[in-house]
């Protein structure tokens, strides 16, 4: 393949999914764009500059209107794990969407496919709302929404004011259905997806029958951020 290298901007809503990107990439090293701390690696010919954008569609659009306006890119795209729904979607498993809606304003955008992976369902972006009700969920799944998070359509709205494509790559970490999350779970968050150690502790000693489903949520979410991340930046090596 001849010409320049294409300049990709990887975009991790927490540090745990972050990470992995980072540890992914080949020659990685550290700099900073917009004001905000990103690495700076290869996939293939492909630069990467991975950049932690923060938990919810606000955080995601600062950030990403930020780093763009800070830099040129020729692609974007949004690695990390997301709630599953429906019974055709299991925990492990990779989301490359054909759609990604905003639930706050009914808008949906279009993504762009990296590598041989085929699009399928819809991830919806929440207003940093955790959708429990049984209802709510069956409602959507009607419509086509295989997943839950709280970045992606913000990330878009922003790539496609600017003429940017965009990709994603998500990978389910929880099911409403299984009980492992619960809005005490969600309340111990930071905006940086890391947990609150005091809050954390409170709600351990209040409901000591949660620690293991919270050991399994964190296994399982560790091991879905890995996943999206390998999946990403091998995609970003088809670039």
């Amino acid at each position: 393949m001849g010409g320049a290298p294409r300049r990709v901007l990887v975009l991790a809503p927490m540090r745990s999914e972050w990470r992995p990107v980072v540890r992914a990439m080949a020659a990685v090293g550290r700099s900073r764009m917009g004001g905000m701390p990103v690495f700076i690696g290869r996939a293939g010919r492909a630069v990467l500059t991975v950049a932690m954008i923060g938990v919810g569609p606000s955080a995601a659009r600062r950030a990403t209107e930020r780093l763009l306006g800070a830099a040129s890119f020729d692609h974007v795209v949004v690695s990390g794990i997301a709630g599953g729904i429906g019974s055709a979607i299991a925990v492990g498993d990779l989301v490359t969407p054909s759609e990604v809606e905003d639930l706050t304003t009914g808008r949906r955008f279009t993504p762009a496919t990296l590598g041989d992976h085929e699009p399928c369902g819809v991830v919806a972006t929440t207003a940093a709302e955790l959708i429990l009700d049984e209802e709510r969920l069956e409602a959507l799944s009607d419509r086509g929404v295989v997943a839950l998070d709280m970045e992606t359509a913000a990330v878009a709205e922003v790539c496609q004011l600017r003429g940017r494509p965009w990709s994603v790559f998500r990978v389910v970490s929880d099911r409403p259905r299984d009980g492992l999350l619960d809005h005490g779970v969600f309340d111990l968050l930071e905006s940086d997806g890391t947990i609150d150690a005091v809050r954390t502790l409170r709600y351990v000693v209040g409901r000591p029958w949660r620690i293991g489903p919270l050991a399994r949520l964190a296994r399982d979410s560790g091991a879905a951020a890995r996943k999206a991340a390998r999946v990403t930046v091998e995609g970003c090596a088809t670039l």
